[in-house]
């Protein structure tokens, strides 16, 4: 079996979809193929099917739904009947123990997929090797195809597993990022961070990579302006302001734009811009900037 779900929800059996096109069944299916190889309870997919509560009636419209979506997998199988490992429709998908379990017979799962190459890139980042770090990081993300379910109407335990799937995905682009600018890729990376910053308005980290990001390119003015954009964004989302980070990355990105700046002669300054001799000398560090 083949199983999809970072993105539009594709299952396949044998190379061929078993995915059903009605709501009910088609939410039922990708409950059970978040779950897949493990067994999901009747209660956890009646709730997902009925949200605001089962019907009258509800347990019999269930076994409806398994039914046909058996249907499906006999007409995918060999001879409509098994495979060659002896596999049937009531085995691929197996009543077990008060619920359902959906049996991909070793096939292949994006998310699987996509959680092995990410903890690869998150070693790898531990190790210090950016540079399998940003390759395994990268074939993780490369696996989305778009919003997970897609096309799915989800209903509780759908959002759940959504909601953790992005948070994921979120944390391995943040790895990502750092690796990428570890390895010195500021100019190449400006552009994808802007589009991502621009989708992620109040995401601290992405927007402090972007900021470093043109920092580094010589873009001081720009990194300014992202720190703009992201104060506006928070004040907006509750009125919220940025870490303790960003402002010291702020603060920082001041000082490099104030020593770039020419300096007025000693004879053209005013007495009350006496300051002492050496101040705004070189550009500093940026304190809390990734490395």
């Amino acid at each position: 079996m083949d199983v999809r779900i970072l993105g539009g929800l594709s299952v396949r059996e044998n190379g061929v979809s078993i995915t059903p096109t009605a709501a009910a069944p088609r939410r039922l299916l990708a409950l059970l193929a978040a779950g897949a190889d493990q067994i999901v309870p009747v209660s956890v997919l009646m709730e997902e099917v009925w949200p605001s509560g089962a019907p009258r009636g509800a347990r019999a419209e269930l076994h409806s739904h398994i039914h046909g979506l058996r249907s499906l997998i006999a007409a995918a199988l060999p001879r409509g009947r098994k495979d060659a490992a002896g596999r049937t429709a009531e085995t691929v998908l197996a009543a077990q123990s008060g619920g359902y379990r959906l049996d991909t017979g070793g096939g292949s799962h994006d998310v699987w997929q996509f959680e092995r190459a990410a903890g690869a890139g998150y070693r790898a980042m531990e190790a210090g090797d950016l540079s399998r770090a940003a390759l395994r990081l990268g074939e993780a993300l490369a696996l989305w195809r778009g919003e997970p379910y897609a096309g799915v109407d989800a209903g509780p335990g759908l959002r759940a597993e959504i909601e953790r799937l992005e948070a994921s995905r979120l944390s391995v682009l943040d790895q990502w990022v750092e690796a990428q600018l570890g390895l010195g890729r500021h100019n190449e990376m400006v552009p994808e961070l802007a589009v991502l910053a621009a989708r992620h308005p109040v995401n601290e980290s992405l927007h402090a990579q972007f900021m470093v990001a043109l920092l580094r390119s010589g873009r001081t003015d720009d990194a300014l302006e992202a720190y703009r954009r992201l104060c506006t964004g928070l004040q907006r989302d509750g009125g919220r302001e940025p870490s303790a980070r960003l402002r010291r990355l702020h603060r920082s990105l001041l000082t490099v734009r104030d020593a770039a700046r020419p300096r007025v002669p000693a004879q053209a300054q005013g007495p009350w811009a006496r300051l002492p001799v050496g101040v705004g000398a070189g550009v500093p560090a940026v304190a809390g900037a990734p490395v």
